[in-house]
């Protein structure tokens, strides 16, 4: 007897969980895939791996953000839900084109992971003062949630 049809499609990045099949990863390691380099010299920029050198580094190339071709160690990058479609070892003027093509840097900029670190750029520029006009500012809009709130329970008290 042939094993059920959802067994037989159970791949190795699946988990039996709850009579359900959970896909436990989303983002892999592979030759295509747009990076974020966290900490080292180029932080803060996007990269695309262009080849695995070994089990902890690869090598990636970011002709678009300024990233010169390098091995990397895992670590210091950060897998993006983003990958271009491109050959291992492929040279860089191809990447560059590749990585227009697909838009990744306008998509980047869109996601909510970017928009963070634009935030917490702003943040750490601020000065002292425009921190205190910041702290003022939440007050206000504290104080004018607080008072509707407490109009509309009374409202509601009333009925």
């Amino acid at each position: 007897m042939a094993a059920p049809v959802a067994f037989q499609l159970l791949h190795a990045n699946t988990t039996y969980v709850n009579a359900r099949f959970v896909k436990v990863f989303t983002k892999y390691v592979e030759i295509g895939r747009v990076a974020f380099i966290a900490h080292g010299k180029d932080s803060g920029k996007l990269c695309v791996i262009i080849d695995i050198v070994d089990q902890n580094r690869a090598l990636v190339d970011g002709p678009c953000t300024g990233v010169l071709r390098q091995a990397l160690n895992f670590k210091r990058l950060h897998l993006t839900p983003f990958k271009i479609k491109i050959p291992h070892s492929v040279k860089t003027k191809i990447v560059r084109k590749k990585f227009d093509e697909g838009e990744i840097l306008k998509k980047w900029q869109e996601t909510t992971w970017a928009k963070k670190i634009e935030i917490k750029k702003k943040r750490a520029a601020l000065s002292d003062f425009d921190r205190f006009k910041l702290m003022r500012a939440k007050q206000a809009r504290g104080r004018i949630i607080r008072t509707q709130v407490n109009k509309l329970k009374k409202e509601a008290a009333k009925k």
